[in-house]
């Protein structure tokens, strides 16, 4: 297997020196508490309402908006039909620097059908507008009397506020921003910033406990009766009962996800196995979840017999059978579960669902999410390529979405967001998505990704901020692809250092995981269905967080076949272990007295070790420390980032790439199916053949005394009696001592060919020639 080339400088971290205010000492307000982005300034313009606003049209009645002008900028407010006395309560945001124009002009106009009428405007001096800074209070609107064009006095007054602020203002996520101005009132949502929340996951268990009384339609046989419960769109079914009678028994678990608020009842069938395809139901019964029990520990809840209901079709009407089968059932909600909604080894929560189990929190996560560059077109817009790009962080349940920044392959978000942090372990992920909606889109468009990037908080110093630009890579079937730079300020502000480092010493689950683990099987399923509810709760948003970013964010198919990911990890596995194999060659070499003085030094230490065996433990913890404080030097300095390299994805074959992201099931031709077919059965063969070897080495250790060869059998036996015999009239020492410098002897005492024990082992008899 080839070895993947080193990482491109292209695909690398850079450093980056933003002008923030984290360290700076400023004496504006907005450097304490959003001190990770670059300050950038805004005008805006609220407008509220208008009122006594004269009749344009014939019938005297007048269809207003307003429009609010900046240079070459404008924005404008939806009309309303025939109203005098309309109210918008709307706020527009012109970047300062883009201003080119010295005054500002709102004009409040009648919507018509050939030319719009002019009601009134009214014209501010920029230079004169004042300027606000959070945390004063927000500025009160005023009304200003409506002027024509030539200044004289207009019918109609508008309510308007009008300052200079940041995008630390708190009508900044609201605003209607200038470089948005070529997006309509309908797409408006889509564009603005966002804080979502994950609904409250929980899991379900349901312990099919025994049924009674059932009645089968065909009383001459043995029933063979299961239990499928439905809860939305999960189905899980009981084995069939190994007591095939109407009273049949199964003590059986069924665990289920599901989100607060609970939407949907848990359903419950008895069905019996009355030929190959076909099952009869013998009862249902209807449980909803919020009279279910809810459970913090692993004292079992309270079982509860509960009646099924059986309907049947008479005279073409459905009617209810009233009889006394009866299900028995112990159904709880698990709060002392964390319920995984994301990839293992990225989990940026591990809390269990009941908040009465938290713990308090060990320090504050912030983010400060500057700009993007050297973007790629994602799409194309008459005729020329554009890029509408947002960004969406997930830290916990808490998720942020900036606004969109229209039509810019640089674009400036400078948006900071807060997290809180209850464990050091975790990763925050930032993905960076085009924007497909923002002019009404079509039903089946989709956010095209245009990168990620994960940081591992436990990797992070505290109270320091990091300032990298981290490249944007994407995987597709044509190979690994840069499709532009994201630069993030970080900072993690640890509350108490004795908190946290005692977290290192508590499980990384919650203490059900280990109590009553669930298996590997559940987890991964229960995993999926997590992620399925996660998505759609926050599709169901406004505006939605979308279902392919949810599950990108998620790493939904990281648990799918993919042959560039095997070799990727077969590299991390050689990469743990070639420390091992360097320490075997060292060995090998002192052995062979390839440095004689080194080799002697080694004999010295031996020596002295084995005359002192108190030091070794102490020698060896003092070894490590060594290297530890010697490899501080070259710590990392920045956290980590997509490493090409390590993913083997500059080096995958596109046959490979192709492979990863077919569908599933597969919609790919036949021969292409069978050629990978093919490959995967010569990579199973040789898996297989190693499994097979180690199996062997297995079964000769077992052989050695159970007499399946009595001559091997006999000298080991004999063996052990000799050694046990010698190894107790010799002190130990002179025995490890015998045996250390044999195994350091000169190669001049040596011989090529394969040591008495090594030949013996090889001898002893395996299983593998009894098999097929």
């Amino acid at each position: 297997m080839q070895k993947p080339p080193p990482q491109s400088v292209d695909f690398a971290l850079k450093q980056t020196s933003p002008n923030i205010g984290a360290g700076a000492v400023t004496g504006d307000k907005l450097s304490c508490t959003y001190d990770l982005v670059e300050q950038m300034q805004y005008l805006y313009v609220r407008v509220v309402k208008a009122k006594d606003l004269p009749g344009k049209d014939v019938t005297g009645s007048c269809d207003p908006y307003v429009e609010v002008k900046l240079g070459n900028y404008k924005g404008v407010t939806k009309h309303f039909e025939k109203k005098s006395n309309p109210e918008w309560n709307q706020v527009f945001g012109f970047s300062k620097e883009r201003i080119q124009a010295s005054i500002l002009e709102v004009f409040v106009k009648d919507k018509d059908v050939v030319v719009d009428d002019l009601i009134g405007r009214v014209v501010f001096d920029v230079n004169e507008i004042p300027k606000r800074v959070p945390p004063d209070s927000p500025l009160a609107p005023q009304w200003y009397r409506l002027e024509d064009r030539k200044g004289n006095k207009a019918k109609g007054e508008l309510m308007l506020a009008v300052w200079m602020g940041t995008q630390a203002d708190e009508a900044f996520p609201d605003a209607w921003h200038s470089d948005a101005a070529s997006v309509g009132p309908d797409g408006v949502s889509n564009i603005r910033s966002k804080v979502y929340l994950s609904p409250k996951l929980w899991y379900v268990r349901v312990n099919v406990i025994e049924a009674q009384d059932l009645v089968p339609s065909d009383k001459g046989r043995f029933p063979e009766v299961f239990v499928k419960a439905v809860l939305g769109n999960q189905a899980l079914r009981t084995r069939i009962s190994p007591s095939k009678t109407i009273n049949p028994m199964w003590n059986e678990d069924l665990m289920f996800v599901v989100a607060e608020p609970f939407e949907e009842p848990l359903f419950l069938s008895v069905e019996d196995r009355v030929g190959s395809n076909k099952d009869e139901t013998l009862g249902n019964c209807v449980i909803p979840l919020q009279v279910v029990q809810r459970r913090l520990d692993h004292k079992p809840v309270n079982s509860r017999w509960h009646n099924l209901e059986k309907h049947v079709i008479v005279d073409g009407e459905k009617k209810e059978m009233k009889f006394a089968s009866r299900i028995h059932l112990r159904i709880c909600l698990e709060g002392g579960y964390h319920v995984l909604d994301e990839s293992t080894h990225c989990s940026s929560d591990l809390r269990p669902t009941a908040k009465q189990l938290w713990r308090p929190n060990i320090g504050i996560l912030e983010l400060g999410i500057l700009s993007a560059h050297g973007l790629m077109p994602m799409k194309t817009k008459d005729g020329r390529g554009t890029t509408d790009a947002y960004c969406v962080a997930k830290y916990g349940q808490k998720w942020i979405r900036t606004r969109t920044i229209v039509d810019n392959f640089m674009p400036r978000w400078n948006e900071q967001y807060t997290w809180e942090v209850f464990d050091p372990c975790t990763v925050i992920t930032i993905g960076v998505f085009d924007n497909s909606h923002i002019h009404g889109g079509a039903g089946g468009a989709k956010d095209a990704r245009i990168g990620k990037v994960r940081i591992r908080l436990s990797t992070l110093e505290a109270d320091r901020v990091y300032t990298h630009s981290y490249p944007l890579l994407v995987l597709h079937s044509s190979g690994v692809k840069k499709t532009g730079e994201v630069q993030l300020a970080v900072r993690f502000t640890c509350s108490t250092l004795i908190n946290m480092l005692h977290m290192y010493s508590h499980p990384l689950l919650p203490k059900m995981h280990y109590i009553h683990p669930l298996s590997v099987i559940q987890l991964d399923s229960l995993r999926h269905q997590a992620m399925q509810i996660v998505s759609v709760r926050l599709t169901r948003a406004e505006p939605p967080l979308r279902r392919e970013v949810v599950e990108y964010m998620l790493d939904v198919d990281s648990h799918m076949w993919s042959m560039r990911r095997s070799k990727a990890n077969f590299f991390r596995i050689m990469g743990v272990l070639s420390g091992l194999i360097a320490v075997g060659k060292w060995f090998d070499q002192i052995c062979n007295w390839r440095n004689p003085i080194t080799t002697i030094l080694i004999h010295i230490l031996f020596i002295i070790l084995v005359l002192y065996p108190e030091l070794i433990l102490p020698t060896v913890f003092l070894y490590l420390f060594l290297i530890g404080i010697w490899n501080y030097r070259w710590r990392p300095l920045h956290p980590p980032h997509m490493d090409t390299r390590l993913s083997h994805a500059n080096a995958a074959h596109p046959d490979e790439l192709d492979e990863e992201f077919d569908t599933f099931p597969t919609s790919r031709p036949s021969d292409i199916v069978r050629m990978r077919y093919d490959r995967l059965r010569s990579i199973g063969g040789r898996v297989q053949t190693v499994i097979g070897d180690l199996a062997t080495q297995g079964e000769r250790l077992q052989s050695l005394l159970s007499w399946r060869d009595p001559r091997a059998t006999t000298l080991f036996v004999t063996f052990c009696l000799i050694a046990a015999i010698v190894l107790y009239v010799t002190p130990f020492q002179v025995v490890a001592l015998l045996i250390g410098l044999y195994a350091l002897r000169h190669p001049r005492f040596r011989h090529k060919l394969p040591s008495v024990p090594l030949n013996f082992f090889r001898r002893l008899p395996a299983r593998s020639d009894s098999m097929l």
